[in-house]
């Protein structure tokens, strides 16, 4: 029944659709999936979850195997940077055909509210997780008004 339907249609030119389906997934593959203007690339080292409450916001970097003394976090105009270097042992005597573990320099930057406050800030480095928890200012945390 169908093949009737595609019978007319020229091999080459669906060879064509999926060439130019193959070649725009390559270029979106380089945009970042959100639109920030701070957002990663896919695959940015470490993965990030970014979490809020009215009381604070709070950064989870998942990077096992980081050297807490070997990472710099410096909070400015409302920008958190944390950089540094991730050092994996590496067997010279080894032939490695897959190596997935990111190694070497690593920033990522994320855009704070505009309520936090740069100097109530607390990380922690746990079981490969950094955790950076930021307060906000206590003006800009919602409060309830009561009605005389």
């Amino acid at each position: 029944m169908f093949g009737s339907l595609f019978a007319s249609f020229d091999g080459s030119a669906l060879d064509e659709m999926r060439r130019i389906e193959t070649e725009l997934n390559r270029i979106f593959e380089r945009v970042p999936s959100s639109t920030g203007i701070r957002s990663a690339r896919p695959g940015a080292f470490p993965p990030i979850n970014v979490g809020f409450t009215p009381e604070r916001v709070d950064v989870y970097m998942f990077a096992a195997g980081l050297d807490p003394a070997k990472v710099d976090i410096t909070i400015q105009q409302n920008v958190l940077a944390v950089s540094g270097i991730r050092e994996v042992p590496v067997d010279a005597s080894a032939d490695y055909y897959r190596k997935e573990r990111f190694e070497g320099e690593f920033r990522r930057v994320v855009t704070l509210p505009d309520d936090v406050d740069p100097e109530r800030v607390e990380a922690r480095y746990r079981d490969g997780v950094l955790q950076i928890t930021l307060q906000r200012r206590e003006a800009a945390r919602p409060r309830q008004i009561s009605i005389n």
